[in-house]
């Protein structure tokens, strides 16, 4: 007998939690913000729509499904199920987050603060959610697909990000690695820079934008679900043991970047998830390509 779906909703701690956590109360809150001249007014009616949002989506779900609810901090410790319908209810980011520890499962994005959020993966109002739910479960159902960007090392650990992935040093130290294109025999280079990082097209409108245009890069931007990366080597240091040849890139679906690092200590994260990194050491290797695995937004 196959299971009912299992509705997840992750959301994240509001800024007014944040700072009920820190100050105690609404009214030690209050005074360290007006004390600073703002108003905790304001944050405190963004908090009250994301509740509010949060127990919409949840009334929204049939009373058939399974349920549960999953936040930010916890997702790197939660267990995902083949059968399960994911509803982000908050911020775009919210859905890069998650993306991370999914399997193909389709993924609802709710804005609590439409006006506020861009809206790029949070589409949808939470009154739509039922029927939103439905279609997620449905044959035929609008789902779109985003390419995500996966690392695997040598020792078999696996990230994989929606937006960008980024490898560098833990501080503000110089990493130090050899790169080269994955399989192709083309000689490494050794370098040392402030860090490499491999984008997407969802991640187009951030991160991996800045760089290029930065670079003043004649590649086109890839779109959302198109096959394809873009890699940026970020300040790479000219040096007689050091190059600056392998600096940018692009990436198609069978194609890799590979990277062995030459110091003692590489982080590799993604999303900004920098509390759940893979960490490297000298010797070994990580490639970076396309993930077969892609995000499924419903739509």
């Amino acid at each position: 007998m196959s299971l009912a779906p299992r509705a997840v909703l992750v959301h994240r701690r509001t800024e007014y939690e944040e700072l009920l956590a820190r100050h105690g109360t609404h009214g030690q809150a209050a005074f360290f913000l007006s004390s600073r001249g703002r108003s905790i007014e304001e944050v405190a009616r963004r908090h009250h729509r994301t509740r509010e949002a949060l127990r919409d989506v949840a009334a929204a779900v049939p009373l058939t499904w399974r349920s549960t609810r999953v936040e930010r901090a916890d997702l790197d410790r939660f267990l995902f199920a083949p059968e399960d319908v994911v509803v982000v209810v908050g911020q775009d980011g919210l859905v890069a987050n998650a993306a991370k520890y999914l399997s193909g499962q389709p993924v609802v994005g709710i804005d609590t603060d439409p006006g506020r959020n861009p809206g790029v993966l949070v589409r949808h109002r939470r009154a739509d959610a039922a029927a939103l739910l439905r279609a997620a479960t449905a044959t035929g159902g609008g789902v779109e697909a985003l390419t995500m960007v996966e690392a695997v090392a040598d020792d078999t650990q696996r990230l994989v990000a929606l937006n960008e992935i980024y490898l560098g040093p833990p501080g503000h130290q110089t990493a130090r690695y050899r790169l080269a294109p994955d399989g192709d025999g083309s000689p490494s280079e050794a370098q040392a820079s402030s860090g490499v990082l491999v984008g997407t097209g969802t991640g187009a409108t951030g991160w991996l934008r800045s760089l290029w245009l930065e670079r003043g890069s004649t590649v086109p931007l890839p779109a959302p679900g198109d096959p394809r990366l873009l890699w940026f080597v970020r300040e790479a240091w000219p040096s007689p043991a050091t190059g600056t040849s392998l600096v940018s890139g692009e990436l198609g679906r069978g194609q890799g970047l590979r990277l062995t690092v030459e110091s003692d200590r590489m982080v590799v994260f993604g999303d900004g998830m920098e509390t759940d990194a893979l960490e490297l050491t000298w010797g070994q290797s990580v490639r970076l390509g396309v993930s077969a695995t892609a995000l499924r937004l419903v739509v």
